[in-house]
């Protein structure tokens, strides 16, 4: 089968097509043929720095829609041919997958595989953010980061479908802030203005719910752009920056909570809860609550490509790796 791995790290041309050993199942996984691959910043950052790398060669790629080619010993309730969508810790970039079941979703009925494959990182994630960590109520209001990204894009119609009184986005740049707009969102800022955008935009009382995967300083003018009672919720740290920590001087005063969400770690700590949490969220997809369009699609060999376009910070919405013809 072919594979895109990288024997060191680097830019995107450390990407390389490979011809590997087609793999098979263990006891409680399975194969997957992979029709759609996610291309997500983790892919990027593990490529380019090593993030969650153990040892090289590494084939990245966290999240793969297709059939079931195999089940292993021991797996209950999925078959082959079944169509499927799943997140596994690494390996998603080939043609055929080995995938934990616990991080096995069936597609409900008229989900299709091209955005199924955009669903299992993402969806689960921005439902997280705003419902079980966010505890987000009708009427508040939302800042998040990076709306015109993946997450982002879904989190805007989430939290509108949630009756969010106000949700605002920062995006990166100006061009990117049309995309947003079309997704949910009732302002956007720029990064390097929004803590002055926040406070200008609420009268100087700031919002109830931020959403911040990028860390170091924007996590800071963050908790100083939440209003009374407060919450942050941090999801990554993008900027590189050294890991934060916060403490009684930020959040005594005025009651404000800071917490915290990894779906990866979810997927290796609590799988079931994640399963739930799955469930939950690919139905507001199913339903129609939600769209989350690919805006970008390469085959399995232009896999540089695609970390090109995202590494660019150019990229919004959902980038795909397209694996079967």
């Amino acid at each position: 089968m072919r594979a895109v791995e990288f024997q060191e790290y680097g830019g995107p041309e450390v990407l390389q097509l490979v011809t590997a050993e087609t793999p098979r199942p263990g006891s409680g996984q399975v194969t997957i043929d992979a029709a759609y691959v996610g291309v997500n910043f983790a892919d990027l950052k593990a490529r380019a720095e090593g993030y969650r790398v153990e040892s090289l060669p590494f084939r990245p790629g966290l999240e793969v829609s297709g059939r079931i080619r195999a089940v292993g010993h021991g797996v209950e309730g999925l078959h082959p041919g079944q169509e499927v969508a799943a997140l596994v810790n690494s390996g998603a970039y080939a043609e055929v997958v080995v995938a934990e079941t616990a991080t096995v979703f069936p597609l409900p009925e008229g989900l299709d595989l091209r955005t199924a494959a955009t669903l299992p990182t993402v969806l689960p994630t921005a439902h997280a953010l705003l419902h079980e960590v966010g505890r987000l109520r009708a009427g508040e209001s939302v800042l998040v980061h990076g709306a015109a990204g993946g997450i982002g894009t879904v989190a805007g119609q989430l939290a509108r479908a949630a009756g969010a009184g106000t949700v605002y986005g920062v995006v990166s740049s100006a061009a990117k802030a049309g995309h947003a707009l079309k997704h949910g969102y009732d302002e956007v800022f720029t990064t390097d203005t929004f803590s002055d955008d926040v406070r200008r935009v609420t009268g100087g009382r700031g919002v109830d719910l931020v959403l911040d995967p990028v860390g170091g300083d924007t996590l800071r003018h963050g908790l100083d752009s939440l209003a009374v009672f407060g919450r942050l919720v941090s999801f990554g740290n993008a900027s590189g920056k050294a890991p934060w920590q916060v403490g009684q001087p930020e959040l005594y005063a005025q009651g404000r909570s800071v917490g915290g969400f990894s779906i990866l770690a979810l997927a290796q700590t609590a799988p079931e809860a994640l399963r739930a949490l799955a469930e939950r969220a690919f139905r507001t997809v199913a339903n129609g609550t939600v769209n989350l369009p690919v805006t970008a699609e390469f085959p399995l060999a232009e896999a540089a490509e695609a970390h090109r376009l995202m590494g660019g910070r150019r990229s919004t919405g959902k980038l795909l790796l397209r694996i079967a013809d």
